[in-house]
């Protein structure tokens, strides 16, 4: 039975666990529901996503994801059916919310796809035991608790190591491995916490045991296929998120991989799942790695781990290794379609009802967020911890994963990079962390043997390790031989880049790329087709390779090249991705083909049908080349590459293409040496008579104590050609200085560092589009927290609540004579910090940064405004006019409207991560709350985030004296609104001579209790206001434990005054917020 419309919820912001890959399923979706005459309407808060646009569902809302707001769309709109396993666990935990308060009744709404039956079955841990039990397969030994109690006694009677595993969490929210019972304590108390149900699995532990994946699909008649299994390389103890990830599996006999595809397809068809579904599996080791009970010759023992009823990050993985579109089929089910009624969409020759052959190997490896939390912890467990993955494809694993590592932009590291203290080390570390992988590759260079490795990792196989000792040797006959053909072949065979070949061989990369065309040796492109190359591909994506034939031949014509983002990682996330998909249609639109790059498997921009064709690749300067060589073919005509869009990442390739005599469209590779380098940018300011803070760029860290001296503290430090504010900070006296520069040194990699003079005023954010004639500016947003907190962890408000006419006069202004001044052609992103001026002064507007790229800030603005800011970019690098497109030069009309972009953190995920707010980003997400008044705007902004005080609670306050009297007529709302308090010593002293009641909490350091962190942890208070000291990073104060307590515990905790102030007063006056489309707001 098709329904005639269906409600798609979406997964909201990206948070550790839950990133992009619900971006790409949520938009196959709605794209199948229009295939399929359905009306879709998708809810999602998340503004940063292709799904959210305009035109990609029939209604698009983006409002908070909650029970309230579902229910008012549900009444609005009378969908018929209801699809929520395409917005990960967001969606799934939603739809079971609906029906359980009666909502679907209510309204007659169909949950399609999966049945809830199946969603409490796969998700509540004592149904999914049942059912396992009912059809045979084996059980592991495991209890269901719901006390800590309950817990203990549980440990006790399986027996030590045990994981704890939630019901209804992602990314293994709250769980954990216990190896003592004070762990398993503290394991168990977050764990319960974290359940929408306060129920958690106590398990035997399988540690060092393999772990394998399933992709499977059923329909509604009971066909069940499955599209591809996977390895990973970690052995079980390793969220599956952080793995390192094999398709297909490298280690299973036939007889292994058999049985457990038949129980993959039993368990889905017990199930009844009508969709895509992704079954774990523990799978026994070799007995010579870790031993177990039972017969050698037999089959071997396995347990099934988890069932994920729904799309997951796995099946976008298994999506792209195999080139078969699982959300787009799901969807199509869904609407009542069965697999053979199905076209293939990429070969359009069969159907859907096949299963994908693989003639290569896959390899996935994940992207962490230690490069910008140095003193997070790295060990890995059953929580995940990755903000993002990369996907490489070649014809061997080893050649797979050189290029995977190759992908994860981290510092320019390969295979070949060494920790300076593992020199003098005596043993390397082989426990899980994300270094793992150099440390066992370091081991085999230092002549470890085999086992003796599998034993140390706790069960890595055999097999893994001897193909990194290939690779070890390959690096020995390039220390030892003289470089000739047959060696730089075979090297090349292995994923050796040109840079790893030289720094061997003893050579620069540019001389090895030339050796390589001197003796004929360039890669060839084979194509993803889902068959093996039986039938013909129509949107086939292509992956690089050192063998004869090639298939990406050159197909001629007006092309252009769009550079991606990469994977996603703090800093630099979706909002990227956005603005390539769009370049990329753009492109289309103006007739020409448009040729993706991109190494990120979650991604909209890695779908099989956004471009015209797509590669999948590392985003290096080698790669990118080659590529680009080839789509020239035999001809003298090169296309285009376009760095605009894809982040820090692809403007960062500008130097070299240009270097390498490359075309580049847009903002020559000068406009951006003039944004990013200090010395030249401080010129052309000058200049142009546009104020800047003083500062300078510096080398050394004398030069440093020179310029601080000179423009007095506070100073403001970063270093230059980095993106997220890696390494930035507000320093306050030469000591902290010292210890900044020296971190801003290691990240600048010899680029120069910039010292400012910190201006503290209200910041505000500007994109401009320019054509070289005409600048359009669709809109200027404010931030709500004063400068100094980095852009992307600030919550920004359109249109600006606070700027004067004049001021804002002053914004346009300076936008328009900075970016006809650069010659920055397409997207620039400008950054002011606008400080207070007393009457009859001018306004007082000073240049922070810019930067001539498209920003995070693109599809928030682009939604709000209804302008659609990268079409009209990649337009005005083709060379249309602006006017010739429809749009004027200056200032758009401002909406009638209020739009507030909140960050999102995953900091619960980051053990000893401190959550404070300052210059380097720290957030991995955002939401939109957006409505008719400001305070409807904040309130849904703070539903959203998750940062919504509760009405009556109890608020801890502990205020720095810097900020006591801001914090004032603050506390006199709090307590007006009905809140309780509770305090520090010193923030309670002042609250008690305002003549208020509070509750004194002593500090942590103090050693007595209740103290701050007990009042957190124990749920009398239910909301956290900290504004620290100007601390030092390094030590652990009070600040920081009541910080850290406050993520554990998930409750709201604002450090910066200014957020808790628009925070308090949205919540405090409820105003009614209204439920509308996007098209409704923006009209």
């Amino acid at each position: 039975m098709k329904p005639a419309s269906v409600l798609i919820i979406g997964s909201g912001p990206i948070v550790i666990g839950q990133a992009a890959e619900f971006d790409y399923a949520g938009t196959q979706a709605c794209k199948a529901m229009r295939e399929e005459g359905v009306r879709s309407i998708l809810v999602n808060s998340n503004p940063a996503t292709i799904m959210t646009d305009l035109d990609v569902a029939d209604a698009v809302y983006v409002e908070p994801l909650t029970v309230p707001v579902l229910e008012r769309i549900i009444a609005r709109e009378r969908p018929e059916g209801l699809l929520p396993t395409l917005g990960g666990q967001t969606g799934l935990n939603l739809a079971v919310d609906l029906a359980n308060a009666g909502i679907l009744e209510t309204y007659n709404v169909r949950l399609l796809g999966t049945p809830l039956e199946a969603i409490r079955r796969a998700e509540d841990r004592e149904l999914f035991r049942a059912m396992l039990a009912k059809l045979g397969e084996p059980v592991l030994e495991s209890d269901i608790c719901v006390t800590l109690e309950e817990c203990v006694a549980a440990a006790e009677k399986i027996g030590l190591p045990v994981v704890i595993r939630p019901a209804y969490t992602l990314g293994g929210t709250g769980g954990g491995m216990a190896f003592t019972m004070d762990q398993l304590r503290e394991v168990a108390a977050s764990g319960l916490a974290a359940s929408p149900i306060t129920q958690v699995l106590v398990e035997k532990n399988l540690l060092g045991w393999k772990e394998v994946e399933y992709e499977v699909m059923r329909d509604g008649a009971g066909n069940c296929i499955t599209i591809c299994n996977m390895e990973n390389l970690d052995p079980m103890g390793v969220h599956t998120g952080d793995s390192i990830v094999v398709a297909p599996s490298q280690t299973l006999s036939d007889k292994d991989y058999q049985m457990l595809r038949s129980a993959a397809l039993r368990i889905i068809d017990e199930l009844g799942i009508e969709g895509g579904c992704n079954v774990q599996f523990s799978l026994a080791p070799r007995k010579d790695v870790r031993d177990w009970t039972g017969d050698p010759a037999g089959p071997l023992p396995y347990y099934v781990i988890e069932v994920n009823p729904r799309v997951s990050r796995s099946s976008a993985l298994a999506s792209k290794a195999t080139g078969y579109p699982i959300a787009r089929v799901a969807a199509k089910i869904a609407c009542g379609k069965t697999l053979d009624q199905i076209p293939n969409a990429v070969t359009r020759k069969t159907t859907a009802a096949f299963e994908p052959a693989l003639d290569y190997c896959v390899v996935k490896i994940p992207r962490w967020p230690f490069d910008k939390f140095a003193l997070g912890d790295r060990g890995l467990g059953t929580q995940m911890k990755a903000t993002g993955e990369v996907m490489a494809i070649d014809r061997s694993f080893e050649a797979a994963l050189n290029k995977a590592v190759r992908s994860l932009e981290a510092g320019g590291r390969t295979l070949l990079w060494e920790k300076p203290e593992w020199r003098n080390a005596g043993e390397l570390p082989l426990h899980a962390t994300d270094e793992r992988l150099w440390a066992l590759m370091a081991a085999l260079r230092r002549g470890a043997d085999t086992m003796e490795l599998a034993h140390k990792t706790n069960g890595i196989d055999p097999w893994f390790i001897e193909r990194l000792r290939n690779i070890v040797e390959m690096e020995k006959r390039l220390l030892n031989e003289p470089l000739h053909p047959d060696l730089l072949l075979a090297a090349k065979r292995y994923g050796f880049s040109d840079e790893m070949v030289g720094q061997l061989a003893d050579r620069l990369p540019e001389q090895i790329r030339a050796l390589r065309h001197e003796w004929g040796i360039r890669p060839v492109y084979k194509m993803v087709d889902t068959c093996a190359a039986e039938f013909d591909a129509a949107t086939p994506y292509f992956y690089s390779t050192y063998e004869t034939e090639n298939e990406a031949v050159s197909e001629g014509g007006a092309a252009a090249v769009v550079v991606g983002s990469g994977p996603i990682r703090i800093g630099q996330g979706i909002e990227f991705d956005y603005a390539s998909v769009h370049a990329a249609w753009a492109l289309q639109d103006a007739g020409l083909r448009s040729v993706m790059v991109n190494s990120n498997p979650e991604t909209v921009s890695t779908d099989f049908d956004t471009s015209d064709r797509l590669y999948f690749e590392p985003l290096d300067e080698e790669a990118v080349r080659d590529i680009i060589e080839n789509e020239g073919g035999d001809g003298d005509e090169l296309p285009a590459s376009i760095v605009q869009f894809g982040g820090q990442t692809a403007i960062n390739l500008a130097g070299p293409l240009r270097r390498a005599g490359l075309p580049i469209i847009g903002s020559s590779a000068d406009a951006i040496d003039t944004a990013e380098d200090r010395r030249l940018f401080e010129r052309f300011l000058q200049d142009l008579g546009i104020p800047q803070p003083p500062g300078a760029a510096i080398m050394d860290i004398e030069e440093a104590m020179k310029t601080a001296q000179a423009i007095g503290y506070p100073v403001l430090v970063r270093p230059s050609y980095v993106l997220g504010g890696r390494a930035m900070e507000i320093v306050q006296n030469a000591t902290e200085l010292v210890t900044f520069v020296s971190a801003a040194a290691e990240v600048a990699q010899g680029k120069p560092i910039l010292i400012d003079k910190f201006l503290e005023g209200s910041e505000v954010e500007v994109d401009a589009i320019c054509d070289g004639e005409s600048v359009l500016i669709p809109g200027i947003m404010e931030h709500i927290e004063r400068a100094g907190v980095h852009s992307g962890d600030s919550m920004a408000v359109y249109p600006p609540v606070h700027l004067d006419a004049e001021e804002r006069a002053a914004i346009v202004d300076y936008t328009r004579r900075i970016v006809l001044g650069l010659g920055a052609i397409g997207l620039t992103n400008i950054q002011y910090v606008v400080l207070p001026r007393r009457a009859g002064e001018p306004p007082r507007v000073f240049v922070l940064e810019v930067n001539p790229r498209a920003s995070r800030t693109v599809p928030f603005l682009s939604k709000v405004t209804g302008v659609p800011m990268v079409s009209l970019a990649v337009g005005a690098m083709l060379g249309k006019k602006l006017k010739d497109q429809g749009y004027p030069d200056g200032a758009w009309p401002e909406r009638n409207l209020v739009a507030i972009k909140a960050p999102v953190f995953s900091m619960s995920k980051l053990k000893g991560v401190d959550t404070y707010l300052g210059p380097e980003m720290k957030s991995t997400g955002e939401v939109m709350g957006i409505d008719r008044t400001f305070e409807g705007a904040v309130a849904k902004a703070l539903i959203a985030s998750d940062m919504a005080l509760k009405p009556n609670a109890a608020i801890l306050l502990s205020v720095s004296d810097r900020t006591k009297a801001d914090a004032l007529p603050l506390i006199r709302l709090l307590q007006g609104a009905g809140y309780r308090l509770y305090a520090t010593e010193g923030t309670a002293r002042m609250v008690e001579a305002l003549g208020m009641e509070v509750t004194s909490v002593t500090k942590v350091l103090s050693g007595s209790h209740p103290n701050v962190v007990d009042v957190i942890m124990d749920g009398s208070v239910q909301g956290v206001i900290n504004t620290s000291e100007n601390r030092f990073t390094g030590s652990l104060r009070d600040g920081f434990h009541i910080r850290r307590a406050a993520a554990e515990k998930r409750i709201p905790c604002f450090t910066s005054i200014d957020t808790a102030r628009a925070a308090i007063q949205a919540l405090a006056n409820p105003s009614d917020y209204g439920v509308a489309t996007l098209r409704e707001y923006v009209g």
